[in-house]
Formats: C-alpha cells, sequence, structure tokens
C-alpha cells in the first residue's frame, strides 16, 4: 500500500514528530533477533490498565497489556501520569490506516516528549483493527510519547525476522466509533505536515486512568 510506504511522521533529529517507515529496516541497527540478547529485562507483568483518552470529537477507552508490553506500558503510563497528553493533537490521520497523536499542540508545535523505549514489536500482538502501538522514527528504539490507533489490519506494521515492526500495547475497548471519527476527518496541509494533517485540530483534552471491571 502506498499509504505504507510513506513517514506518517517527520523524524526526531530535525526536531519533528517520530513516525512510520513501516517497509524500511534501519541499515545500521540490529535485527530483533540480534537484539535478543540486549533487551531489557521487563517489568513484572502488571494488570490490564484501562485509560479513558477525552477528545475534542468524543470518548474513547483503551485498555493496555502490561503483561506482553510491560516496557512500553510503563513508559506510556508515565507520560500520562505527568499530564503530556493533555491539549495535545491527533496531527495524522490517514483514512483506512491509523490516527496517531501525542507529539504536537494545537498550533502544530512540537510537545518536548525526551524518554525513549524500547521496541516490543515482537511480543506477539499485531496490528490488528483498533490496537494501539507506539510510533516511532527509522531508529527501532525512537519512539517516544507519540501513539496511534489501527483503524485498518494494519500487517505491514508487524516485525518479521529482518526487520523491526511497530510494538502494539493496547487496544481500543470502548469508542471505536469516535476512532472511527477521528479517522474520517478532512486532512490536508497544516503547520509543518504537508498533508495528512486534521484542517479542524482534534484535541487530546486529557488522558486517565479508569478503574477497570
Amino acid at each position: 500500500m502506498k499509504q505504507l510506504l510513506m513517514l506518517i511522521g517527520l523524524f526526531a533529529g530535525a526536531g519533528l514528530a517520530p513516525g512510520f517507515a513501516a517497509d524500511t529496516a534501519p541499515a545500521a541497527a540490529a535485527t530483533p533477533a540480534e537484539s535478543a540478547k540486549t533487551q531489557p529485562k521487563p517489568a513484572a507483568p502488571a494488570a490490564a490498565t484501562q485509560l479513558l483518552v477525552v477528545t475534542s470529537l468524543g470518548n474513547f477507552t483503551m485498555e493496555l497489556n502490561g503483561e506482553r508490553a510491560p516496557l512500553t506500558v510503563a513508559h506510556f503510563l508515565k507520560y500520562v501520569d505527568q499530564g503530556h497528553y493533555t491539549g495535545t493533537i491527533f496531527h495524522r490521520v490517514v483514512a483506512n490506516f491509523v490516527i496517531q497523536g501525542g507529539g504536537f499542540d494545537s498550533a502544530y508545535k512540537l510537545v518536548p516528549a525526551p524518554s525513549k523505549v524500547f521496541n516490543e514489536s515482537g511480543n506477539g500482538l499485531t496490528n490488528q483493527r483498533g490496537t494501539v502501538g507506539m510510533a516511532r522514527t527509522q531508529d527501532p528504539h525512537g519512539g517516544d510519547a507519540q501513539f496511534y490507533v489501527n483503524l485498518y489490519d494494519n500487517e505491514a506494521l508487524d516485525p518479521n525476522k529482518t526487520r523491526w515492526g511497530y510494538a502494539v500495547f493496547g487496544k481500543v475497548i470502548q469508542g471505536m466509533d469516535v476512532v472511527d471519527k477521528i479517522g474520517n476527518v478532512a486532512t490536508g496541509a497544516r503547520g509543518i505536515f504537508k498533508e495528512d494533517a486534521p484542517l479542524q485540530p482534534v484535541v487530546i483534552e486529557r488522558i486517565e486512568r479508569v478503574a477497570g471491571p
């Protein structure tokens, strides 16, 4: 798919946003198999954590998988608890692909997110519709605070034996209609983005922990 060959974000090295380069494996980076021996020791598996995502177009609830993606979940929750996502936007929307957010404010200015996370894309979770993943640069371990929700089954974002994938760490369990609504907004050029940016900002008003069932 042409969409999967595009960078759905720009490079952090240029002071911009991480994104996707699904069919490009970094030449200098070790393969998943080569890096398995050096992978950080995961934290003890945690119970599933549910988060309410409040946006200007409605709310949806995500459930994070701390058993399969302990490093990514802990990393994401750190940004949640710091209030990082309040006032950020979904800055990239590609119909039938993904919505991506958490890195820019409503003026399309980058929100600093210095902490990075080890790529857990080999955890057995796949990029199916409704799953939540960690956006990144072409650096396999370049994910910071930006995340995406799959609008479609995106197998091309999964890892294989020769390249890293994009780590899935949760799924939408309620409000997928809101995610689809965001995925269908009008897009174009806004701020630093030449395409795929919502013409009217879709604001993340807050992300907060909620009690599970």
